[in-house]
């Protein structure tokens, strides 16, 4: 193989991310990111997607999601965190060990092919999730710093479950929480 063929895979590799991570409805500054992209090259790329016939995808604007809150404000929103959590370990998105610079480090074309089969696998596990394609970054990124959020087992049943580590909650799943409930309310 040439020099300019493996450059030319190199940017088709870029842009077909990138076009993934557009049809997820990510915002600029997260596909410049993953892909090494310029604004100004995506922005384009944006336009020549969206008059490809059929609607176009959202453009977000503003910051991404920051809030570590969002992923643990209910039990069910938990499930749901979880089970991405567990797609996004299986397919080596988010390292085993804790990486001090997760933002700096993470994102790359690897990772971020994979983050994009492991979001696309998650809505087809759960189609209705409020979970979207940005929150999804962050949580790739909160669970690798680890500083706020932790990949743990449930206390009952070792299922994969997603904790706030300042909060002081019970740390089960949302079925073993179910059937803790159940078995309170019959004694």
């Amino acid at each position: 193989m040439r020099i300019h063929e493996s450059r030319y895979n190199r940017d088709r590799q870029r842009y077909d991310l990138a076009l993934r991570f557009i049809q997820h409805e990510a915002r600029t500054r997260t596909i410049r990111t993953w892909t090494g992209l310029t604004d100004d090259r995506i922005r384009k790329l944006y336009r020549a997607c969206a008059f490809d016939g059929g609607p176009p995808p959202v453009r977000h604007r503003g910051k991404s999601p920051q809030q570590t809150g969002y992923f643990v404000r209910t039990p069910e929103m938990r499930q749901e965190t979880a089970v991405l959590a567990s797609v996004l370990y299986l397919l080596g998105v988010v390292p085993l060990s804790h990486v001090a610079d997760a933002t700096r480090l993470l994102p790359g074309m690897q990772r971020g092919e994979a983050l994009c089969a492991a979001f696309e696998t998650y809505r087809r596990l759960v189609p209705d999730s409020r979970i979207s394609f940005e929150h999804a970054v962050f949580l790739v990124l909160a669970l690798a710093r680890g500083d706020e959020l932790r990949a743990t087992h449930c206390t009952d049943c070792t299922a994969l479950i997603v904790i706030d580590r300042y909060a002081p909650t019970a740390r089960r799943c949302l079925a073993c929480e179910l059937s803790a409930q159940g078995r309170l309310a019959f004694d």
